[in-house]
């Protein structure tokens, strides 16, 4: 059976678009490092990232913009970046792997969800890592756009170094407003 592992990235952001990776390795794929991405140093991510562009059967990585957060939620914005980068794939899978406790069906594929499924299944590992490094990189270069919030080192995480930015430059193009910015949400917005 053809299996892609699924996962995200950037879900519990302040700023910038979640990220998705579906993957399709080969049936007996092994690596030493790979393993969730959140386990990995940078470093270790990158290395494990070109060997997955380079052994993966296939692999798509796919946004779901801020935009789009503050339109339908998070949670199915999640679900809209793991179906774009599902249709990515050279491959049709034959199962999707998904990494947690839910998912929305899309594509007519069968699925299963599967807790901590990034550190079970390489897979899903392997998704892991690419949404994480695209999602990485693409924050790195808005950091060079807007700077002051420190996106180059928290990549949109609410840190207290993010939210001092936020409190001394306001919001910027790329943040959802649908998320607490701030512990005092009026606090921002009296800034508009």
């Amino acid at each position: 059976m053809v299996e892609a592992g699924c996962d995200e990235a950037g879900r519990g952001c302040l700023a910038g678009p979640v990220v998705a990776a579906a993957v399709i390795l080969p049936k007996s794929y092994r690596h030493p490092l790979l393993n969730d991405s959140k386990q990995l140093t940078h470093e270790e991510r990158l290395e494990v990232r070109e060997d997955i562009l380079r052994d993966a059967l296939a692999w798509g990585v796919a946004e779901a913009s801020h935009t789009e957060i503050d339109d339908i939620n998070i949670l199915n914005a999640s679900y809209k970046a793991m179906h774009r980068a599902v249709e990515k794939l050279a491959l049709r899978p034959e199962m999707l792997l998904i990494d947690g406790n839910r998912f929305r069906p899309a594509l007519d594929l069968p699925y299963q969800c599967i807790v901590k499924g990034d550190a079970l299944y390489f897979s899903i590992a392997a998704a892991s890592v690419l949404a994480k490094t695209h999602r990485d990189a693409l924050m790195e270069q808005l950091a060079l756009e807007c700077p002051g919030y420190g996106w180059e080192h928290n990549k949109g995480y609410p840190t207290p170094e993010h939210r001092d930015g936020i409190r001394a430059l306001g919001i910027s193009p790329y943040h959802r407003k649908t998320f607490q910015l701030l512990p005092s949400q009026l606090e921002l917005f009296d800034q508009d």
